[in-house]
């Protein structure tokens, strides 16, 4: 009988020690995955922090988009048939400072040469060069000679309503000097001096090509032109073409050139942020 009782606690015994052996196997099991999670979280811990300190997670501002400088509005062609759609110049990008170099040759002698004001102007510079680039104005003729001491050009039909397919606002149009007679003081600077370029539309305010090259100072009570720039050589061949005797246009104005000025070609150079010139437009002749 005691061997059979020392068999069965030996059993038990046994049974016992596989028990305990399974706990403590299940037990260090557990503490190897709770390490191994512990250690994977204070790897996520130090790549958050650090991902925080470097502003991964500040609020990214979002990009601005770049703001238009000029708005061309579309005119209707179909009820215009003077106007040329020839697209529109860009809208943003545009030089807003600095000047670009224009030269226009005509059948009249040497080129005239002159220079757009881009800070004052960035518009008429704007339009100018992309019409010259589209070669809107060769070949054109300056319509008029008109009775303000201007040549009018720029506009492809020579109606006086032509132009491109759009249009844009009135910038730069001079602010006289108040004047308790209502007229331009004595003594006071011209709004337009000789060999001023600025624009004229039809109606005012919806400028698109067509330019005035003033040959003489004007000084009106109520400017109304925009002016995009100024001669800088050949104000002579400007002054020639101001002599030419004149005709009735069709309308009963005697305003149109008896001898055709023809514009054989308009070139705009790239900008240039060198500061304009100071002083009147050139009035020496230009070489050649």
């Amino acid at each position: 009988m005691a061997s059979s009782r020392d068999r069965q606690r030996k059993l038990a015994r046994a049974k016992l020690d596989r028990q305990l052996a399974r706990r403590a196997a299940a037990a260090k099991r557990r503490r190897q995955i709770q390490a191994a999670v512990g250690a994977a979280l204070v790897i996520v811990l130090i790549g958050f922090g650090t991902a925080w300190a470097l502003g991964a997670f500040d609020s990214k501002p979002e990009k601005k988009a770049a703001e238009d400088v000029c708005v061309w509005t579309p005119q209707d062609a179909s009820g215009n048939t003077n106007l040329k759609d020839v697209g529109t110049p860009p809208t943003t990008g545009l030089p807003t400072s600095g000047t670009r170099a224009m030269t226009i040759t005509t059948n009249q002698g040497a080129p005239i040469t002159a220079e757009l004001d881009l800070a004052s102007a960035p518009c008429g510079g704007a339009s100018i060069s992309y019409l010259a680039g589209k070669s809107f104005f060769d070949n054109t003729k300056c319509h008029e000679i008109t009775t303000e001491g201007a040549l009018r050009c720029g506009d492809p039909s020579g109606t006086g309503i032509g132009g491109p397919a759009y249009s844009f606002y009135d910038e730069n149009v001079p602010t006289p000097a108040p004047s308790p007679s209502g007229k331009p003081a004595a003594g006071q600077a011209p709004a337009y001096p000789k060999g001023t370029i600025a624009m004229i539309a039809n109606p005012p305010g919806a400028n698109g090509s067509q330019f005035l090259i003033f040959f003489k100072d004007f000084n009106p009570t109520k400017p109304v032109y925009p002016i995009i720039g100024k001669v800088t050589g050949g104000l002579d061949v400007v002054d020639k073409i101001g002599a030419l005797p004149t005709v009735d246009n069709g309308s009963g104005a005697k305003v149109k050139p008896k001898t055709d000025v023809v514009i054989q070609s308009l070139t705009v150079g790239e900008p240039t942020t060198a500061p304009a010139s100071t002083g009147a437009p050139a009035t020496s002749p230009s070489a050649g």
